[in-house]
C-alpha cells in the first residue's frame, strides 16, 4: 500500500510567503484527512490515503491539489521546490492555527515551540513524505520462508525494524537519486552568515557545487542534542525504539529550560521544556508508524499494535513535476524498499549509526562529488562502486515486480537511476543547478518559473464536476467536525495538557 504525504508553500504572486490564513473553502486544517497544515499556515500538506495501486495514489494527490488550486486566494501558487524564497524576518513565517480547542491550541504551541527552538524559516522547507506498507498475503509468506507460525504483530514489527535499519544503511541513495535541493535563496539566511562552503550564483543564489539535497543537509530540520542528553534513538527493535521516544519526551533539557515554557505574556511558547516536546519532533529520514488513537501518544499505538507502515522522509519535492512527485520514483522507492526488506539487517552499532549520520550528510552536501567517499564497516567506498552494488540487487527485486505485469515499469525507472548514478547531471540536483548556470537565473527566478507552469497546468485540466463535489464536501464536513471539538472541550487547558503527558508505557495493554 503506498500513500504520499506533500508539504507545499503558498506564495503571494510576487513570490514570497503568504500571509494570508489558510483558505476556509479547504476546510479545516485541524480535522481535514486530506488537506491540512505542516508548521506554517502557509505550509500546506495534501495527504493521499494508502493504495495498492500507486497510479491511484498519484491520481488522488493530483485531484487534491487540483481543488487546493481552485480555492487559493487570487495570485497565489504553490512553491514548486522544497526550498523557500522570499523570506524576511524569521518572525514573518506565520505559525499554523487551529482554532481554539485543547488539540487546536496544542498543535499551535508545539509550532510555537519548534519555531522558538530551531528557528521558523527551517521549519517552512517543504518535503514529500512515502507512506507504504505490505499487505497481510505478503507477511504470511515471509512468517513461512522463515519457519515461524503465524505472522503476528511482533513478527510484523520486527520484520519492519529489520527494513528501518537498512533504510537507513542504504538510504543516502535517496537523496542522492533524487535530491533537489543543491541552492537556496540568499533570504533564507537572512542577517545570518551562510556556511564558507557556500558559493554565490547570480544576485540572491548560494549553492554548493556538488550539493544534492540541502533540505537533508545541516541547514535543514536537525535534531542533532540528543547525544548531549545521552540519548540516542535505538532502532534494533520496537522496545528500544519506544524507550528512546519517551525518555526524550521525558527528559528535561537545560537549553530549552532558559528559554522558558512561558512568553512574557504568560502564554506558552512551546509544549514543555523536556528533549523534545512530543515525539514527532524527533527527526528521522525514516520512521516506523502506527495510526493513533485520538489523544494517544505514538509511542503507545506502537507498543500497543506494532508496526501497521514505515514512512520515509528524505524525499524533496521534484521541482519539474507539478505533483512534486512521479510515478518513476513512486516505482523505485517500492523497490527499494523491498532489497532492504530481504537484505541481512543486523543491529545497528553506535559505530555504525556514526557511519549512517555521516554519510547521509555528506550526499546531502557533496553527493554529485566524483571523488566522494562513504564510510561501510570502518572502511571508505566511493559512491558510485556502493551504489552500483545495491542498483544490481534492486535490479532483482525490479524483475520481480515487473513479473505481474506486461510494462517493464519498475525497471525502466532502476535504468533511469543508473543513468543518474554514472553521470550526476541527470539527477535533479545537477539538472537544476545546470539550469541555473546556463540560464544565469537566480533560484527565486527559476522556482517562480516552474511554480506558475505548474499552476497553468491544472488550469488546463480542470477538475470533473463529481470529484468537485465530494472534496467541497469534505471541506465543510472538516469544519463542521472542528466546531464540534470545540464545542465538546470540558476540562482547561493545563488538565488537557497534563492527561496527555501523564501516558506512560504502563497502560500498554
Amino acid at each position: 500500500m503506498v500513500g504520499v504525504e506533500k508539504e507545499c508553500l503558498r506564495v503571494a504572486a510576487d513570490g514570497t510567503l503568504s500571509v494570508l490564513d489558510h483558505p476556509q473553502a479547504l476546510g479545516s486544517a485541524l480535522t481535514h484527512s486530506a488537506i491540512t497544515t505542516d508548521f506554517s499556515e502557509a505550509l500546506l500538506e495534501i495527504v493521499t490515503q494508502p493504495f495498492e495501486d500507486m497510479a491511484a495514489t498519484l491520481a488522488s494527490l493530483e485531484e487534491t491539489q487540483k481543488f487546493v488550486y481552485s480555492k487559493l486566494p487570487p495570485g497565489e501558487c504553490l512553491w514548486a521546490t522544497s526550498m523557500p524564497c522570499g523570506l524576511k524576518l524569521d518572525c514573518d513565517v506565520p505559525i499554523g492555527r487551529y482554532g481554539t480547542s485543547n488539540i487546536g491550541r496544542m498543535k499551535n504551541i508545539y509550532r510555537r515551540g519548534l519555531g522558538l527552538r530551531y528557528g521558523r524559516k527551517m521549519q517552512a522547507i517543504a518535503g514529500v513524505h512515502y507512506n507504504y506498507s505490505y499487505p497481510d498475503a505478503f507477511w504470511q509468506l515471509m512468517a513461512e520462508v522463515q519457519g515461524e507460525s503465524e505472522a503476528n504483530s511482533e513478527f510484523v514489527s520486527e520484520q519492519y525494524f529489520a527494513l528501518v535499519r537498512n533504510i537507513l544503511r542504504f538510504g543516502w541513495l535517496i537523496p542522492y537519486l533524487f535530491g533537489a535541493s543543491p541552492a537556496v535563496c540568499g533570504s533564507f539566511f537572512g542577517g545570518s552568515t551562510p556556511p564558507d562552503r557556500m558559493l554565490k550564483l547570480g544576485r540572491n543564489t548560494l549553492y554548493e557545487p556538488y550539493a544534492t539535497s540541502l533540505r537533508m543537509g545541516d541547514i535543514g530540520y536537525q535534531n542533532n542534542r540528543e547525544e548531549s542528553e545521552s540519548i540516542t534513538a535505538d532502532y534494533n527493535s520496537l522496545e528500544a525504539y519506544v524507550d528512546f521516544l519517551q525518555k526524550a519526551v521525558s527528559t528535561n533539557s537545560e537549553r530549552y529550560e532558559k528559554l522558558g515554557l512561558l512568553d512574557a505574556d504568560s502564554e506558552y511558547q512551546q509544549l514543555n521544556t523536556s528533549l523534545l516536546q512530543i515525539e514527532n519532533e524527533y527527526y528521522s529520514s525514516i520512521r516506523p508508524k502506527q495510526i493513533a488513537e485520538p489523544m494517544e501518544m505514538p509511542s503507545l499505538a506502537l507498543a500497543r499494535r506494532g508496526v501497521r507502515y514505515v514512512e520515509l522522509r528524505s524525499l524533496d519535492v521534484n521541482a519539474y513535476d507539478p505533483l512534486g512527485i512521479n510515478d518513476e520514483q513512486l516505482r523505485f522507492v517500492e523497490s527499494f524498499m523491498l532489497f532492504c526488506m530481504l537484505c541481512d539487517s543486523p543491529p545497528v552499532t553506535p559505530q555504525e549509526q556514526k557511519e549512517i549520520n555521516a554519510n547521509l550528510l555528506a550526499v546531502a552536501h557533496r553527493g554529485r562529488d566524483p571523488d566522494l567517499l562513504l564510510a561501510r564497516g570502518g572502511e571508505q567506498i566511493s559512491l558510485r562502486k556502493w551504489g552500483s552494488e545495491i542498483l544490481d540487487v534492486v535490479g532483482e527485486m525490479c524483475d520481480l515486480l515487473d513479473e505481474t505485469g506486461k510494462p517493464k515499469l519498475y525497471c525502466n525507472s532502476l535504468s533511469k537511476q543508473l543513468a543518474k548514478l554514472y553521470d550526476p547531471v541527470n539527477t535533479p540536483s545537477g539538472r537544476m543547478l545546470k539550469e541555473l548556470q546556463d540560464n544565469d537565473e537566480d533560484f527565486f527566478t527559476f522556482a517562480m518559473r516552474k511554480s506558475r507552469q505548474h499552476r497553468d497546468s491544472v488550469a488546463d485540466n480542470p477538475l470533473s464536476p463529481q470529484v468537485r463535489e465530494k472534496l467541497e464536501q469534505d471541506a465543510l464536513q472538516s469544519l463542521q467536525k472542528q466546531k464540534q471539538i470545540e464545542q465538546s472541550d470540558i476540562e482547561n487547558f493545563d488538565t488537557f495538557l497534563q492527561n496527555y503527558f501523564s501516558q506512560s508505557n504502563s497502560q500498554v495493554s
